[in-house]
């Protein structure tokens, strides 16, 4: 299996689901037990893979999720903008 290489992307998302899922207190057990009720096939060990940045978050799940943490779309890229800039500015100085 290739090995997988993950973006500063990836991480700011898992970054904002942890911070989101404990924002409403539920712990990684809860928030798979609850995907799966909404028809998400999902465990908990899953779960913390896309949480660590290990594996990207499926779209079906995000919106799931937005239910679940009752936010915003906007609340799982938070902080994004900084680090693309971050990374421009270190392919401009190249």
């Amino acid at each position: 299996m290739a090995k997988q290489y993950l973006t500063v992307k990836d991480l700011a998302i898992s970054e904002n689901l942890v911070k989101l899922r404990k924002r409403t207190r539920l712990t990684q057990e809860d928030v798979a037990a609850k995907l799966q009720i909404m028809g998400v096939s999902i465990t908990r060990s899953h779960l913390s893979r896309i949480e660590i940045g290990e594996l990207n978050v499926p779209v079906s799940m995000l919106v799931a999720l937005k239910t679940i943490f009752n936010c915003e779309y906007a609340d799982f890229f938070e902080g994004l903008d900084k680090e693309l800039l971050a990374i421009q500015k270190k392919l401009e100085e190249e």
